[in-house]
Order: C-alpha cells, then sequence, then structure tokens
C-alpha cells in the first residue's frame, strides 16, 4: 500500500503543475504537488536567493489557502504499481498513491554538440541563468549567448542587470523569419509589449541573426568562441559560452507509465488527458508552448482531474490562441539544416560516456548505439545526447526503463 494518498498528485512545480493543483483543490480534491526542487515555480519561475517571483507568488498563495500539499525535493522515479509513485526525498524513498495523476514535467534544453562544447563554463543558457540566480558571480564576465529562441534574449537581460558583459546574441533564425513573426505578433499585445521591453534592456548589445557558434576555444576552461554568419567567422574572447537550442519536453515518466506519445511530446485530448485513463499532461512535456499556454493547460488538467469538465471547457477558446502562437514561434526558430554539420567525427556526442559523432553515426538506431558505444547509458542517461541525436541523426528514445531519474540503490530496493 501507498505510503500517502491523494486524490490528485501533480509532478512538477512549474507554472502548468502550480495552476493544475489550484485548479483540482478549487474542486475539493486533496491535491499533493511534487517537485525535486527545494522550491516551487520550475525553471521558469526559479527561485532567487530562496525567493520565488513574484509571477508565482499568487499562485503559491491560492495553492496555501486551498490546502494543496506541497512536498519539496521529491524526485519521482518509478511507478511500482498502478495509481503508485516511487518517490525519493533526502529523508528516504515512499511510494505516494493517487486517485487522478497529473504530468508537468516541464522540458529541458536541447544542446547540440560543435566541437569544445565540452569545455568547463560552456553550458545551457537556461543554465547559466539558474547558476546566476544561485549565487554564480557573473559581473564583470565576458558573455557570448547563442543558439535560438526567446530564452536567449530573457538570459541576455539578466546578465545584463547582473553586471556582465554580454558581448552578443547569436540567434540561428533568419532575420526574415523573425520580421514575420514580429509582424504576428500585432494579434498578440502582451507578448510584444514583452518583446521590446526585452530588446530595450539589451540597447548597445549586439544581436546576430543567421549566427551560431562552430567551435569553444580554451586551455582548461573556455577563453573564446568562433562564431559564423554566412561566408564570415571570427573569434569573441569570452569567460561564459551560454547555448541554448529550443527545448526539448520531459518524457521519461509519461513513457514508463505507457502514455502515447505524438512528435511534439505526450499526446492528450480536449482535457488534457492522456492515453492512459486518468493520467493528465500540460505544459511543456505536451509540447513547447510557453508560459501562457502551460499555465491554461494546467488550468484545464487541474478542473478535468477534479471531475469540473464545465470549467475545463471555459477555457479551451484561450488554450486554442496560445496554441497558435505557439505554432508560430516554433516555425520562427526552427533551426537550420547547417546545424547537422556542426560536430566533427572527432567531436564527443555523448560525453557522458565519451562517445565521438563518428561511432554514433556508424550505427542505424539508438538501441545499436547503445550496446555498441554505450551512447545515452551515463549519468544523464540521454538527456543531454539524446535531444541532439533526433536532431541530427532523426533517432527517438526506444524504450524506458525505471529508474527514469537518477536514485539511490537503497531507494529502488527499499527492502533489500
Amino acid at each position: 500500500m501507498p505510503d500517502r494518498d491523494y486524490d490528485v498528485v501533480v509532478v512538477g512545480a512549474g507554472p502548468a503543475g502550480l495552476a493544475a493543483s489550484c485548479r483540482a483543490a478549487e474542486c475539493g480534491k486533496r491535491v499533493a504537488l511534487l517537485d525535486d526542487n527545494p522550491h516551487p515555480g520550475g525553471q521558469i519561475w526559479r527561485a532567487a536567493a530562496g525567493k520565488s517571483p513574484k509571477e508565482a507568488s499568487p499562485w503559491l498563495a491560492l495553492g496555501e489557502r486551498l490546502g494543496v500539499k506541497w512536498i519539496a525535493g521529491a524526485r519521482v522515479f518509478d511507478a511500482p504499481q498502478p495509481q503508485c509513485l516511487a518517490v525519493e526525498m533526502p529523508q528516504g524513498e515512499c511510494q505516494v498513491g493517487y486517485g487522478s495523476l497529473i504530468l508537468a514535467t516541464g522540458a529541458r534544453e536541447r544542446f547540440l554538440p560543435f566541437p569544445g562544447w565540452t569545455l568547463p563554463n560552456v553550458m545551457g543558457a537556461g543554465g547559466l541563468q539558474a547558476l546566476a540566480k544561485s549565487g554564480l558571480p557573473v559581473a564583470g564576465k565576458k558573455v557570448v549567448i547563442a543558439g535560438s529562441g526567446p530564452l536567449l534574449l530573457a538570459v541576455a537581460s539578466y546578465m545584463r542587470r547582473h553586471g556582465a558583459d554580454v558581448r552578443l546574441v547569436a540567434e540561428q533564425a533568419s532575420q526574415s523569419a523573425l520580421l514575420r513573426f514580429g509582424m504576428q505578433l500585432a494579434g498578440h499585445p502582451a507578448k510584444l509589449v514583452q518583446a521590446l521591453q526585452l530588446r530595450a534592456g539589451l540597447l548597445g548589445t549586439r544581436y546576430l541573426t543567421s549566427c551560431w557558434p562552430i567551435t569553444a576555444q580554451g586551455h582548461e576552461r573556455l577563453q573564446s568562441v568562433a562564431l559564423r554568419r554566412g561566408a564570415r567567422t571570427w573569434t569573441e574572447p569570452c569567460d561564459y559560452l551560454a547555448c541554448g537550442f529550443g527545448l526539448i519536453p520531459n518524457l521519461e515518466l509519461a513513457a514508463l507509465l505507457g502514455c502515447f506519445m505524438t512528435p511534439a511530446g505526450v499526446d492528450v485530448d480536449e482535457y488534457q488527458q492522456t492515453s492512459v485513463a486518468g493520467v493528465y499532461s500540460a505544459g511543456e512535456a505536451t509540447g513547447i508552448g510557453g508560459l501562457e499556454l502551460s499555465l491554461v493547460e494546467g488550468e484545464i488538467a487541474g478542473y478535468a482531474a477534479g471531475g469540473n469538465t464545465d470549467r475545463a471547457q471555459a477555457r479551451f477558446a484561450a488554450r486554442q490562441s496560445h496554441r497558435r502562437f505557439a505554432a508560430r514561434l516554433e516555425s520562427a526558430f526552427d533551426l537550420r539544416e547547417e546545424l547537422r554539420h556542426l560536430p566533427q567525427p572527432e567531436t564527443l556526442l555523448c560525453r557522458c560516456e565519451d562517445v565521438t559523432m563518428a561511432r554514433v553515426a556508424a550505427c542505424t538506431g539508438w538501441r545499436e548505439a547503445k550496446l555498441h558505444t554505450r551512447c545515452g547509458m551515463g549519468p544523464c542517461q540521454g538527456r543531454i545526447c539524446g535531444g541532439a541525436v533526433e536532431f541530427l541523426l532523426g533517432w527517438q528514445a526506444e524504450s524506458v526503463r525505471p529508474p527514469v531519474l537518477p536514485a539511490r540503490i537503497g531507494s529502488m530496493a527499499p527492502n533489500g
């Protein structure tokens, strides 16, 4: 029997999870919200100096008022039986039972390998921001931010506000694609204002379109990055290179539960219910769509899991509007073909197991690559190299087995 039982359990305390837990609790359900971080908010509303950002405050206050049980430092690593999750926490392992489950597991950054990408101080764009929020000193440091998507601007703005010398933002998308996207923002005034505010905060910082890194250079740590834009290549000195080529949904737990998938993420119906009865999914796990779409999907999932389909239906129109915006965003920042040629044969693709691009490319699929090279078999379990392999070679992960996240041996065999 599970150690704890709830009517609704929500996994992931980002915007979608917060919205889902609050709406389910509004329906009178006993709700637990699980997340492996010490503070709610997820990656987008990550706590800085232990304080959650003001955007998350209304949801946190509502959840507290409605009696949502917040369980911090809770890492779900298995589903040992129906309607039961195995959870590892700092104080030990437990099992949590549920009537309905909402997966709001979010997304992670996509990394694309290129020569030198494993040097110290080459990291994800969101990763650098998270480290800065956790106390990494960036004042006076030379920073290059590269990749694709609105996250680059948000990270650059944050770095500037905290004293970093942001040398440039290298966006791989073309200027024409971004201009078309900018014209479409007229139908989304709030997004337009947000974009203008970000750009205004970066006045004096170079923002180069059709530009991407080709080599990171340095001895023992990063010292510079070589960039390409059209026929021109040049070297930019920097202390940090922050790269993010879009986001990848976190699908491991949904796959373990047997949920059907689409190319975008977890397959859900109009009420955000997956192919598994009583299991819902919301936010970036169902497809990358941004903050507003995550919130409204979370609300729909929470109402549906709570049994109030009328309130869920009332949010359908808003969800459709945000989905249209997400489709335009995806089109504008679609990764260009040239990026498939960034890694050289000797470039490490799987950094956990030191597997080169040439060794992986000689295989016919994920299974063969794992068997012959151990690509994806290291500590990250393919979370870094998997997204790169999907883009570079078109391979999809073929199976998921517990633990879906790293766990202590004692947690996986508590009675052993």
